[in-house]
């Protein structure tokens, strides 16, 4: 049985949700085109898993707007826990379900240039800058039905730019909360980083209600110039029942730098893809991905790294806990072009599962196209090792205890990657909370 795609708003509503967000001509145009051309596109084929039956194009509210906060203090107590409430020099963006809610950004960072605001004042105010990179290279609006659809209905995420020669030494940080369990999102984050430049961005997804029916279509697209570098962070950690689908997508230039390191711990089935292009010479990107899987959710991560310039390097590291009736598929690309001389792919996945009906299968897979290069992989997917549980439950501690700290052992390489303190906590309880 195939799900029904036919799309509960129309073209109309579309005109009039542009038109209220005042946004330029060539964002409505773009919206358009996307929801004409959704019913002839189909859904992405994610390897060995089947999404035919998912619910990506069914969702009751589309625009739900929270509140304006005027200071931090002000925040909801669950998003407070996420912020350095001592530290003066606050970079952050706070969406409250399809409202922007607070916003800061350093004085000294606005008079040399960097933006970082929500997508709609994006539009508005940065139009020519914005349309320069808005689903064009990264991402583009017709590979499938999913990248259509979050085009036609975009309702939220940001817009980070930092010109040449600025190195951004406070990170930025987005919270987006989803308060009312029936709000869907459709975010869109694009970072620019130009060259010379440095930016280190870090994103929390939160539910406030333990379930939902909603649905969520992130589209990240990161621009990492010659020698700039980026660092980007997220901890998902929405709610049961929300049908997620994220692509996380990069590219670097010559000697550039993009370093991922993402927390995965969705409730609901996931969809995810991270693909990092290594466009220029000498080219940097490394991918840490960690979850933990739950309940009956069905994920499937797929990390790529693609390999076009000479001496790129690509790294994929991937660390995966399942438990109870959980499912994941681990697909890890490394691929490299023909030209990329001198390229080094490598890639690890692992995964542990905790009860006998948990699954997870890892599965890489390298695609050379060029003789002089240098690539490897490794997956492991079996149970914890009884060696480590008798090493510590021999020092007195109970089995438990032994199984949750080997667990945090497992998943810690990619944790500590995480460059805000309060994000690192945050993702450390979610998976105490987890695997308990």
């Amino acid at each position: 049985m195939t799900l029904e795609t036919k799309l509960p708003f129309d073209q109309e509503y579309i005109r009039n949700y542009s038109k209220e967000l005042g946004e330029p001509g060539w964002l409505l145009d773009l919206r358009l085109q996307a929801f004409s051309l959704f019913e002839g596109l189909e859904l992405p084929k994610p390897d060995k898993t089947k999404i035919d039956n998912w619910n990506f194009t069914s969702f009751k509210n589309h625009v739900v707007k929270g509140e304006s906060i005027q200071s931090i203090d002000a925040l909801p107590e669950h998003v407070k826990t996420l912020v350095d409430l001592d530290n003066q020099k606050q970079n952050i963006l706070v969406q409250l379900d399809q409202g922007t809610a607070f916003t800061s950004i350093q004085d000294e960072l606005k008079s040399k240039g960097v933006i970082f605001t929500d997508i709609h004042t994006a539009a508005r105010e940065h139009s020519d800058l914005l349309q320069k990179y808005f689903m064009k290279d990264a991402v583009k609006v017709d590979e499938h039905k999913l990248t259509a659809l979050h085009a036609a209905f975009v309702n939220g995420g940001a817009f980070v730019y930092v010109p040449k020669n600025v190195e951004v030494e406070v990170p930025l940080q987005a919270i987006y909360v989803q308060n009312n369990s029936e709000a869907s999102m459709f975010n869109h984050v694009i970072i620019v980083a130009e060259d010379n430049s440095a930016v280190t961005y870090v994103e929390n997804y939160i539910s406030s209600s333990s379930s939902s029916d909603a649905l969520v279509n992130i589209v990240t697209e990161v621009m990492v110039g010659t020698n700039a570098k980026v660092t980007f962070g997220a901890v998902d950690n929405l709610a049961a029942g929300i049908t997620t689908y994220v692509n996380r997508r990069g590219m670097v230039g010559r000697d550039g730098k993009l370093e991922w390191a993402l927390g995965l711990m969705n409730d609901g089935n996931t969809i995810s893809e991270n693909i990092t292009h290594l466009v220029g010479d000498g080219s940097y990107g490394d991918t840490k991905t960690v979850t933990v899987g739950r309940g009956e959710q069905k994920q499937n991560f797929t990390t790529s790294v693609i390999h076009h310039g000479k001496h790129s390097e690509g790294y994929i590291l991937k660390h995966g806990v399942m438990k109870e009736s959980a499912s994941s598929i681990f697909n890890g690309i490394g691929k490299i072009e023909h030209g990329a001389t001198k390229a080094n792919a490598e890639q690890t996945s692992r995964v542990l599962m905790l009860s006998e009906k948990a699954r997870g299968d890892a599965n890489p897979i390298l695609l050379i196209d060029e003789d002089d290069v240098t690539a490897g992989h490794a997956a492991s997917v079996g149970r914890v090792d009884p060696l480590q549980l008798y090493y510590l439950m021999s020092r007195g501690i109970p089995q438990v205890e032994a199984e949750r700290l080997v667990i945090h052992g497992f998943l810690a390489p990619v944790v500590n990657e995480l460059p805000i303190e309060g994000v690192k906590k945050q993702l450390v309880e979610v998976i105490e909370r987890k695997v308990r």
